[in-house]
């Protein structure tokens, strides 16, 4: 079986926002039914804040397995993920995986939004600017009808530039706001997607029944949110409970003392019913760090795409050769 190689355009033909969003909750359902296992995320660190990451899962229901790495650096990043036969080992297909890493970051957002957050919710405030922000947008718009985006970054320029694309974009009524504060008092949707070294979101700025989607903060040096917010929250999620008592120091500050992790519940629970909104749910907290069967759902949602469309560039499974071992004797 030849496998195939996929690249940056193959993905962002092959799948949109809504179908990342479908595909991630059919692989939570898969997850809490047992039919899916996540490879915990793990990283290694280097240098003035270098990076270098795996992430994975296996998908029995699918007859899949697969990693996902790459190494986040000053000069860039180039991801890979890689799928597996789960029976034969075999090669099936090699991912070019920013743009997918980009759905699946935005699409869990939209899966958490979905579950989570108030029905009527329409406005969203969000709260950075950079690469991933257009997709978290994007996401949270697919699950609730929205009427206006109000956008905070640091940056004047920035946050204004960004306001008018998101404007342009989804035609939506979008305004820069001067600060954190007036760009979530009020807000019923929020979403943090900043590398801010120290929380800037105070309990007392969020709206009674705001949902928030926690994204920005996946390694210990970074935090969006003040521990302060827990207290608020109904409901609390993440989509790897092991990744954020690892890596959130959000997560550690406010249950790594007590250890009742108990109380974070795992966002494929969710989707599979474990909680609800009611009438009298406060704050509703979604963390995603990023989890193999994310990355595992949308890889094989755009596999399955691309053996039907004829998409992708063939390649022939690794052949082994043999090592001359005898070439090794000391001289």
């Amino acid at each position: 079986m030849n496998a195939l190689w996929l690249t940056e355009a193959d993905v962002v033909a092959l799948l949109d926002p809504r179908a990342a969003i479908s595909a991630i909750e059919t692989g939570l359902v898969a997850e809490a039914s047992g039919t899916a296992q996540d490879m915990v995320k793990t990283h290694v660190q280097w240098g003035a804040g270098g990076t270098l990451h795996a992430i994975g899962a296996a998908f029995s229901v699918n007859g899949l397995v697969g990693t996902k790495t790459w190494a986040h650096t000053e000069g860039g990043a180039a991801p890979l993920l890689v799928l597996f036969d789960a029976d034969t080992g075999a090669l099936r297909a090699v991912i070019e995986a920013f743009a997918l890493g980009q759905l699946r970051t935005s699409a869990v957002s939209g899966v958490a939004t979905r579950w989570l957050a108030d029905a009527a919710a329409d406005e969203l405030a969000i709260i950075g600017t950079g690469k991933q922000a257009m997709g978290q947008v994007a996401a949270v718009a697919a699950a609730r009808r929205l009427r206006a985006v109000r956008v905070f970054s640091p940056t004047t320029a920035h946050r204004e530039a960004f306001a008018a694309r998101v404007g342009e974009a989804f035609g939506l009524a979008a305004r820069a706001c001067a600060s954190v504060e007036e760009a979530v008092a009020g807000a019923p949707l929020v979403t943090l997607v900043t590398r801010a070294r120290g929380p800037f979101l105070r309990a007392a700025m969020l709206a009674r029944g705001a949902h928030v989607n926690a994204v920005g903060a996946i390694t210990p040096e970074r935090a969006e949110f003040d521990t302060d917010v827990f207290a608020r929250c109904s409901i609390v999620a993440a989509d790897s409970v092991p990744a954020v008592q690892q890596l959130s120091q959000e997560f550690q500050a406010q249950y790594g003392r007590s250890g009742d992790w108990k109380a974070v519940t795992p966002l494929s629970s969710i989707v599979a019913g474990a909680a609800r909104r009611t009438a009298q749910t406060d704050v509703t907290l979604f963390k995603a760090m990023g989890i193999g069967i994310s990355d595992l759902s949308v890889a094989i949602e755009i596999l399955a795409r691309a053996e039907r469309s004829g998409r992708g560039r063939p390649l022939t499974q690794p052949a082994r050769a043999e090592i001359a071992w005898g070439t090794a004797k000391a001289k």
